[in-house]
């Protein structure tokens, strides 16, 4: 087998690191494994991918002479299609940079929105397909013409080029300065990958609603029996960063609506209840309370601590709160 067999090896190896970096992101690798994951998924492939569908061909150091007599001119024509190594790694990192943004934002349309599974399958399915229009490009060229991966340009910070009709100066320092200018951007890359922008906490607490119909004044059960147990259910969501222990205690109340603000004139605890909850999980808790008093100017209160609640819960100390009109005949 000769090399030009091999034209289109490296475009195999994208598409399949691109799964495998994919898959090994999504199920669940942490830590500096992660990072090492994400980098040349976001910071290389997709833009090598483009590169090499924009330029399928390989650089041509050749000079072709102009005809004086139709032209005047004497100065030879350099003849390029291609791009030399280093020309390609820059272009797939900047490639890469302005690619990966772009497909987070058309993330933000879809109904996933802009959370890791959208985005990461949106710049896995991006890299695929342009790996293949590249494949295409080049079977497309002619053989002579055709880039080929070769250990030649594995090496592009210090290729030796061939004599040419016109003086060169040495690229070499150049091209050092341009691979350290591509470190500190991989750099950075980790860094933002490793500390991603982070809200800064909060829980949601809400109550269970049951089917809304134009029979119904509220979406929760708003009427009760004096004595009689009936369940409640809370949703309590996690978004603290951690793993946390919530307690839930509902309270009673008589509340006088008389004025701007509510006058609480009789409270009593109906039941309390204790979850723990990973973060980003979703915990439902059912709750069973007996209202103790009668009338209809009473509310249930759902607070919620992080831990222990203190001795007299109230609405002033709690962190969250959901307060619920009913009656109680």
């Amino acid at each position: 087998m000769s090399d030009t067999d091999w034209w289109f090896f490296d475009l195999a190896i994208v598409i399949a690191a691109t799964g495998a970096l994919t898959f090994g992101i999504l199920a669940g690798v942490a830590g500096g494994g992660r990072i090492a994951l994400a980098i040349p998924l976001l910071l290389f492939l997709p833009g090598y991918a483009l590169v090499s569908a924009l330029f399928p061909d390989e650089p041509n150091d050749e000079y072709r002479s102009f005809d004086e007599e139709k032209t005047g001119l004497g100065n030879p024509l350099l003849v390029s299609g291609g791009l030399e190594a280093i020309e390609r790694a820059v272009l797939s990192i900047s490639f890469s940079v302005a690619l990966v943004p772009t497909i987070t934002l058309l993330a933000a349309a879809t109904p996933g929105g802009v959370t890791l599974e959208p985005v990461l399958l949106g710049i896995a399915v991006v890299t695929v397909v342009l790996s293949l229009v590249a494949i295409g490009a080049r079977y497309r060229c002619s053989p002579d013409r055709r880039f080929v991966p070769s250990l030649s340009s594995m090496s592009p910070f210090f290729a030796q080029r061939g004599p040419s009709p016109y003086g060169r100066t040495n690229a070499q320092p150049y091209n050092v300065a341009i691979a350290i200018g591509l470190v500190l951007l991989v750099a950075s890359g980790g860094f933002a990958i490793a500390n991603p922008p982070q809200h800064d906490g909060f829980t949601e607490l809400s109550v269970d609603t049951r089917n809304i119909s134009g029979d119904i004044e509220t979406p929760y059960e708003a009427s009760y029996a004096a004595g009689e147990p009936q369940r409640l259910e809370v949703t309590i969501t996690n978004r603290e960063h951690e793993e946390r222990t919530y307690t839930t205690v509902v309270l009673l109340q008589r509340v006088d609506y008389g004025g701007e603000t509510a006058t609480v004139n009789e409270s009593a605890e109906l039941t309390r209840g204790t979850a723990t909850v990973a973060d980003g999980d979703s915990h439902r808790q059912p709750l069973e309370i007996t209202p103790t008093m009668r009338g209809e100017d009473l509310r249930l209160v759902v607070l919620l601590y992080e831990d222990e609640p203190p001795a007299e819960p109230t609405v002033d100390n709690a962190y969250r709160v959901v307060r619920l009109l009913i009656e109680v005949a």
